[in-house]
């Protein structure tokens, strides 16, 4: 080469190698931790996030705090990516998967100062989540999983956040009663629960719907509000007379051929109503719209009908009611049409909502949340839907476990104590894990007022050949060590499994990184 340099990355781009590119990545990862830290527990703190726009959220859910951060740096967008496939996975745990990720990157920042190489801390932390796994499986509680147990699991998760003046003992009889509405032989059928938002009122109106709700209008305003033992057809064509496929022009003479043109639209128009009532509809919901004067002619002919129906909402109803949408009224059959057992428009304030209950669509069901204002109805929507998953996810994949803290305190015990049986390097890797799972019962602890060192000492002490009851309790002034089975705090394992899972992968991936290259 004749000793001249040969450039292999574009001019302008930027590496960074070796420690600074892991100090870097680490000091990211844990940046985001931090952001959610204080949010954990029942006495988490709230967040204020502002867009540039200049939109408003305020909550402690880690999933909406992580996504809505303005995040560039790649590390600390993997700390997002856990709190998403967290969410994605079971519902809940966001924050506990955020705030583990970064204290195992704080860890192995440590280990990595003291020249452990990143394959053994990687090797190291994959077997501790492995005894810290089995430590979960075995403190899956015995008891059949029957609705007051469920109660107690939503209100876990709900507990700290924000819920207007709706208690949540309610809201956890209405999550169980709406995922037992939709339990089948082979599991709960998550899709068929829905979650509806109308801002106006109070909280405490927050109701469960038999049934699926949509903002559609009537088209009419002389169309009944309520129909019972209803007759739904749900359409995707508009209402209108129908465009020709060629450019024409007609040439109107007089008015005998105006109104024979004006009769033959009415006619058409009028074919609609006809159609639907000869097949005996008795509410119809269309995604298109429907003209005015097509809308007249099926008031007269007792119809409810509404227009602009999104697709959403329109499968929703049709899966409900068992009906079949078709794109033409005139090709409607007897096998198309769904049934329900009342269909009514109620108003709220300014605006008029649909709903669609009973028969058929008792198969799905509709959280109709209700809030003063935005922020506290998409908060409570927010609790709610976590709520729901993680009832299902206690249904589906597994049982439930201590929470509180109890959880994470015995399995960092037991890594802890089998960390003498792992030879070399590796064993500081397995206790520098369970060093690193003492952050969650600790910012339990601090989130609740208590000196958080005392309480991990109480933690230990309690949990002494009692594994799994003692937990950091939020009575009072300040938290407690309790049992968090008496006291009905109760966590799904899935959650626990799922947030050392992704938490333990994104910091080994995170760690593993020792050359950044960024082009410009």
């Amino acid at each position: 080469m004749g000793g001249q340099p040969m450039f292999v990355l574009a001019e302008g781009t930027e590496r960074t190698q070796g420690r600074d590119a892991q100090k870097s990545n680490i000091s990211a990862g844990k940046a985001v931790s931090e952001a959610v830290r204080t949010t954990l527990g029942p006495r988490g703190m709230d967040k204020m996030l502002v867009t540039d726009t200049g939109d408003v959220t305020i909550t402690n859910d880690g999933a909406t705090i992580l996504n809505t951060m303005d995040i560039e740096h790649p590390a600390a967008q993997m700390i997002v990516e856990v709190a998403e496939a967290q969410e994605d996975e079971v519902g809940d745990g966001t924050t506990t998967a955020a705030v583990l990720s970064g204290e195992l990157l704080s860890k192995a920042e440590q280990l990595l100062d003291d020249d452990v190489h990143p394959t053994t801390i990687v090797e190291g932390y994959a077997e501790a989540r492995e005894i810290a796994m089995e430590a979960i499986d075995d403190l899956v509680l015995d008891e059949e999983l029957d609705d007051q147990l469920l109660e107690h699991v939503a209100e876990s998760s709900m507990t700290g956040k924000g819920t207007g003046d709706i208690t949540t003992e309610k809201l956890a009889d209405a999550v169980v009663r709406a995922v037992r509405h939709v339990e089948g032989d082979e599991g709960v059928v998550r899709d068929n629960i829905r979650v509806h938002t109308q801002t106006g009122g109070s909280s405490s109106a927050t109701e469960l719907v038999e049934g699926v709700i949509s903002d559609a209008e009537a088209v009419h305003a002389n169309m009944p509000t309520e129909v019972e033992d209803a007759t739904i057809a749900v359409v995707d064509e508009q209402f209108g007379v129908r465009e020709t496929e060629i450019d024409a022009e007609y040439t109107v003479e007089d008015v005998d051929q105006l109104t024979a043109a004006m009769d033959a639209e009415e006619r058409e128009l009028r074919e609609y109503a006809d159609a639907l009532a000869e097949a005996g509809v008795d509410v119809v919901f269309s995604t298109d719209s429907i003209d005015d004067r097509a809308g007249a002619f099926l008031a007269d002919a007792g119809l409810l009908a509404f227009e602009s129906v999104g697709n959403d909402e329109a499968r929703a109803i049709a899966s409900a009611t068992g009906a079949s949408r078709t794109s033409k009224v005139a090709d409607i059959e007897d096998a198309d049409l769904g049934r329900a057992e009342t269909v009514r428009v109620r108003t709220f304030a300014d605006d008029d909502l649909a709903f669609v209950e009973g028969g058929a669509a008792a198969e799905a069901v509709t959280m109709l949340i209700r809030g003063g204002t935005e922020h506290v109805v998409d908060e409570l929507e927010r609790a709610l839907s976590d709520a729901i998953d993680v009832v299902t996810a206690a249904l589906d994949t597994g049982g439930v476990v201590p929470g509180a803290g109890a959880t994470e305190i015995v399995a960092a015990d037991r890594v802890r104590e089998e960390a003498a049986s792992v030879e070399g390097r590796k064993q500081l890797a397995v206790e520098a894990f369970a060093d690193a799972v003492d952050v969650l019962p600790r910012t339990l602890a601090e989130n609740t007022g208590m000196d958080p060192i005392d309480g991990l000492v109480d933690l230990r002490a309690e949990n002494e050949g009692n594994e799994g009851r003692a937990g950091i309790i939020a009575e009072g002034e300040h938290g407690e060590v309790g049992n968090p089975v008496e006291a009905g705090v109760l966590d799904p394992a899935a959650v626990k499994r799922e947030a050392f899972e992704s938490a333990t992968e994104a910091a080994t991936m995170i760690a593993r990184i020792d050359d950044v290259i960024a082009a410009e």
